[in-house]
């Protein structure tokens, strides 16, 4: 009879340890899933430390200073930027136009996502760049302002 129970209350633990696990995985699909990156969609964009015009204004980001979107609530979204700073920035100052920013103290853009390929131009820290299609074996294609367009190692950049 205490077998049987003791198995019993095994067998219900495991299932509830079963059940968190699948819970814990689902939840952490969801959030790679909502990985969103925005921009800013105009120059001289104040960040504030709450979602309100009333909260303390942590600093002033520049047009196109690519962010990764953490919360939105009501017209107001939560964002991270390159350093890992939180801060609030109302919606519509934001954009969907994708741009990164260059992490490395230099890095290179090629002609082809080939390191063997022609080096088309080098980036300096904190340089940001158009962001034109998506990962391709750990490349991304990129735009500078000056209109050079190339292949940069998404190692080299925040934002991809």
């Amino acid at each position: 009879m205490k077998y049987k129970i003791f198995k019993e209350i095994l067998f219900q633990r495991y299932r509830i340890q079963i059940t968190v696990l699948v819970l814990l995985l689902g939840f952490h699909a969801h959030a790679v899933a909502a990985l969103e990156y925005l921009s800013m969609a105009n120059n001289a964009v104040v960040m504030y430390n709450a979602p309100s015009t009333k909260a303390d204004k942590l600093y002033v980001a520049s047009r196109y200073l690519p962010v990764e979107a953490v919360v939105k609530v009501e017209g107001w979204v939560k964002v991270r930027d390159s350093s890992g700073a939180l801060s609030w920035v109302e919606q519509k100052v934001v954009s969907d136009k994708r741009f990164v920013v260059v992490v490395e103290l230099q890095a290179e853009v090629y002609q082809a996502a080939d390191i063997n390929s022609t080096l088309v131009f080098q980036a300096q820290k904190d340089v940001i760049l158009e962001w034109l299609e998506p990962s391709v074996n750990g490349w991304i294609k990129v735009r500078h302002r000056d209109g050079q367009t190339g292949y940069i190692k998404i190692t080299q950049v925040w934002g991809s």
